[in-house]
């Protein structure tokens, strides 16, 4: 047996033993870590460029949606006196539906009271029960040992839930108790105290036997649209124009205030020339994954249908429903191409159609099924391609799952080939102690012949 082996490679026999293991050890390493170092390599590429072409489409679908959520691609309602009038618009409505005259004679008002000057809001006004009426219902108000005060009154009040709010404002020489309905005339109401109640507390009551000051009286908005009388509640008027939302600001009557459009043109303009650059670089991306080796190759499906999207029919609109309508064009080489003079014309025929394109309209005959609109379309395909069963979902997960078994294979290489050096070097160590074993024995031989010629000759 040879004791060392690591430190005795080499020394015996006079052979370059260790260079010799060193060089069959890596004869046999390196090609196979070379393959398989490329093998990750290739792998690797086709991981960036799934993810590239999954963050490009995603990209490209959020940014879309983003601006129609934003509103920069909806047409916004217009008035010609917004200190008279404000006006807001829910998404899907089209700027056809914009236009009205509306005139404005009287806002809705809240009521209010209030109360005369109490020296300490702390201090006790009296006990017993307060009935508290708005619009013929009636609340109980309690005072009692625990809330005898104008802040207990102003709190029993918060807490009937009749509507009515109570505040307490500081005032010379004081504090007043101030009482808010809400608005419209229906929600007029009454403070009384009641039968038994101490007498101090009519101080607080407005109505019969009340000493609190009416502040203003509770009235509803009186407006006209084209000549059509209503009245409500609120001065924001949610359910007379459809899709609409009016507020009233100030009562003019005589004045009418037109309400109108703006469409967004220019921005319609530069999302239709957007949409072709961003489809056009994601194009590239997916042309990039597609042409690697391997499953990535089921990418020329999403490919198709992306580039179907320039024929689907996205609204119902009888003429302009589809991207090709308005000038937007799949090249020979599958990328898109936007001809401005035929948008140029459909804005100038149908702008309308053209916005429902981007923004479609949404009412009881136009939903996502009849008018999807691009964004709505792009989503979808978004969706089915990352989901985990669909297209960039199975590619990255054949492409994580072909990283993981590269990085095994490499370890375990990398085991056999210790085991193998070591072996080589046990081999080889054996071999050297034989040599310089041999050579021993060469040595004292030749040095016994030697001796024996010597004494042969004398």
């Amino acid at each position: 047996m040879v004791s060392s082996i690591a430190n005795s490679l080499g020394f015996g026999s006079g052979l370059d033993i260790k260079q010799l293991v060193t060089d069959l050890s890596n004869a046999s390493r390196e090609p196979k870590i070379a393959r398989i170092a490329t093998m990750t390599q290739q792998n690797q590429a086709r991981i960036s460029a799934v993810a590239q072409a999954k963050s490009d489409l995603e990209g490209f679908a959020d940014s879309l949606s983003q601006m129609i959520a934003d509103g920069a691609l909806r047409s916004s309602p217009t008035v010609s006196d917004d200190s008279m009038l404000g006006l807001s618009a829910r998404a899907g409505l089209q700027a056809d539906s914009f236009a009205a005259t509306v005139t404005v004679s009287q806002l809705a008002r809240a009521q209010t009271a209030y109360s005369g000057v109490v020296a300490d809001r702390t201090a006790a006004i009296g006990q017993g029960t307060m009935t508290l009426s708005v619009g013929g219902t009636s609340h109980n108000i309690t005072i009692d040992a625990a809330n005898d005060s104008l802040d207990g009154l102003a709190t029993a009040i918060n807490a009937s839930g009749s509507g009515v709010t109570a505040s307490i404002v500081a005032d010379e020489g004081g504090y007043r108790l101030i009482l808010k309905g809400a608005s419209g005339a229906a929600n007029g109401f009454t403070l009384s105290a009641d039968a038994g109640a101490d007498p101090a507390l009519a101080a607080f009551g407005y109505g019969s036997g009340g000493a609190m000051t009416l502040g203003q009286s509770a009235a509803d908005a009186q407006f006209t649209i084209d000549g059509v009388a209503f009245s409500r509640p609120s001065n924001t008027i949610d359910d007379v124009l459809p899709g609409l939302s009016l507020t009233l600001k100030k009562a003019a009557p005589g004045q009418p205030v037109d309400i109108g459009a703006s469409r967004p043109l220019d921005m319609i303009r530069q999302t239709a020339g957007d949409f072709v650059d961003v489809f056009n670089q994601l194009k590239k991306s997916l042309t990039s994954a597609a042409s690697l080796a391997g499953g990535t190759t089921s990418l020329r499906q999403l490919e198709s249908e992306l580039g179907s999207l320039v024929s689907k029919t996205l609204t119902s609109h009888g003429s302009i429903n589809k991207l090709s309508d308005i000038g937007i064009s799949l090249t020979k080489d599958g990328l898109l191409a936007l001809d401005s003079a035929k948008l140029e014309k459909a804005l100038a025929t149908d702008p309308g159609a053209v916005e429902a394109l981007f923004n479609p309209r949404r009412d009881a005959t136009h939903t996502e099924t009849t008018d999807p609109g691009i964004a709505f379309v792009l989503d979808a395909i978004r969706d089915k391609a990352v989901a985990s069963d669909g297209v960039l979902g199975r590619a990255t997960s054949m492409l994580d799952a072909r990283r993981a078994s590269l990085a095994e294979q490499l370890e375990k290489v990398e085991e056999r080939e210790t085991i193998y050096r070591q072996r080589l070097e046990k081999q080889y160590g054996a071999l050297d102690a034989k040599l310089a074993a041999f050579k021993a024995t060469q040595s004292y031989l030749e040095q016994q012949i030697e001796m024996w010629n010597n004494q042969y000759k004398n």
